[in-house]
């Protein structure tokens, strides 16, 4: 059976912001996303969920439905939280996954898990929570002996950049556009496609409607509410123009924020996949041939560009960016270079260019942003936009980096004009 259980308008949800251990969400029960009912008057009864894509022998949710839904705050005070955690693990540990999938390296690489505990009475915020330890010797992260923390958490260097003074004073602003597949579950082929087959050509898919066009609205559907509840800076979501793959959109949000929100509604979009039988890649191009790759479009300003005479901020940003293109493409997620090759709306790996108004450049620029001398957002696309599995601490970071605190030498300025 797969089921996607949307809540109603009753239900309240509460996320708050990862971070450096792993987020705690603290709510009266897990019920299909942690979510809460907001009872009114002394009669309390089990919360009523919009079921969706009801398909299959198998009756098992059925069965357990009305455990999900079950209120027990009649009967105790303790609460239920889960502690999300960004999983980072060792290229070795995943060697023998790159050589027969790389898809499936892209899965075990970098993951979001999450564990749940007790807590004996209800929090007002995440302080009032114990720290909880997460063992990297399961994973492959850590040996048993030695089950620490190991300095692959990419959340701590970008809060380091994002503390600097410099950085602060700018206020940098991120909005990122997270595209993502389904799958389905037996086959690993995009939902909605025909099993070993294909469907008609892209162009009726992108923002699409209708049966034939729309593969997956009602778990985007159930994501966009979900993160509503979370607290997470969601701002919109679309089909994309491959069918079976979707988009949502995470800000504007400044500094570190922009990760957190990304990686906890990249968790949520994992738990409402997986209770509705269907696989979520990250993978850029999670089919070969003819057909778009998924990517991480991150659209990015600083004070000073939002300010009069920005636009001579951002073509020197624009120049820092253009000499630390490599550093930049490195860690822009992997696998990017099966997507980036110059077809399907993107622009050769190997290239830097920046353009107004121009989709296929590594930096666009809005045609009002020229107008006015200022704008709001140089928007990372064409080879430069980072993949679908980008890790938004390493990109934001980076960015910020680049752009603020990075001098570089006349020579290297000189060189990158004169080309």
């Amino acid at each position: 059976m797969a089921q996607i259980l949307v809540p109603s308008t009753q239900w309240q949800m509460r996320v708050p912001k990862c971070s450096t251990f792993g987020s705690p969400i603290a709510t009266k029960m897990w019920s299909s996303l942690l979510l809460k009912q907001n009872m009114k008057g002394a009669a309390k009864s089990a919360g009523k969920f919009r079921v969706l894509a009801l398909h299959s022998e198998n009756s098992t949710v059925n069965r357990t439905e009305k455990l999900l839904n079950m209120d027990i705050t009649p009967y105790t005070d303790k609460i239920i939280a889960e502690y999300i955690c960004k999983v980072i693990n060792p290229i070795g540990s995943c060697n023998h996954l790159l050589k027969q999938d790389r898809r499936q390296w892209n899965r075990h690489a970098e993951q979001v898990k999450g564990k749940i505990k007790t807590i004996s009475k209800p929090v007002e915020h995440p302080s009032e929570l114990p720290k909880w330890n997460y063992d990297g010797s399961s994973t492959g992260q850590a040996p048993g002996e030695d089950s620490e923390p190991i300095p692959t958490n990419k959340r701590h260097k970008a809060a380091e950049i994002f503390s600097n003074k410099k950085v602060v004073d700018e206020v940098p602003w991120f909005g990122i556009e997270q595209e993502y597949t389904l799958l389905q579950q037996n086959v690993k082929w995009p939902l909605g496609w025909p099993v070993g087959g294909y469907p008609g050509p892209q162009g009726p898919y992108y923002c699409g409607a209708g049966a034939d066009k729309s593969f997956g609205r009602d778990i985007s559907d159930a994501h966009y509410k979900a993160c509503l509840y979370a607290g997470i800076n969601i701002s919109g979501t679309n089909g994309e123009v491959m069918p079976g793959q979707w988009e949502y959109q995470v800000g504007p949000s400044v500094g570190i924020e922009a990760g957190d929100h990304i990686w906890c509604s990249r968790y949520i979009l994992e738990r409402i996949t997986e209770q509705a039988g269907v696989v979520l890649s990250l993978d850029p191009k999670p089919i070969e041939g003819d057909w778009n790759g998924a990517g991480c479009h991150t659209n990015y300003s600083t004070k000073s560009m939002r300010e009069e005479g920005g636009f001579e901020v951002i073509k020197k940003a624009i120049l820092n960016l253009s000499l630390r293109h490599k550093e930049h493409i490195s860690a822009y997620g992997e696998g990017n270079e099966r997507r980036l090759t110059g077809k399907h709306e993107t622009a050769s790996i190997d290239s830097f260019s920046w353009g107004v108004a121009n989709r296929g450049c590594s930096i666009r620029v809005g045609r009002d942003t020229e107008k006015n001398g200022k704008g709001i957002t140089i928007t990372m696309s064409g080879p430069s936009r980072p993949a679908s599995n980008m890790d938004p601490y390493v990109v934001t970071g980076l960015l910020a980096e680049t752009t603020i605190l990075y001098e570089p030498t006349l020579e290297a300025e000189a060189l990158a004009a004169q080309k």
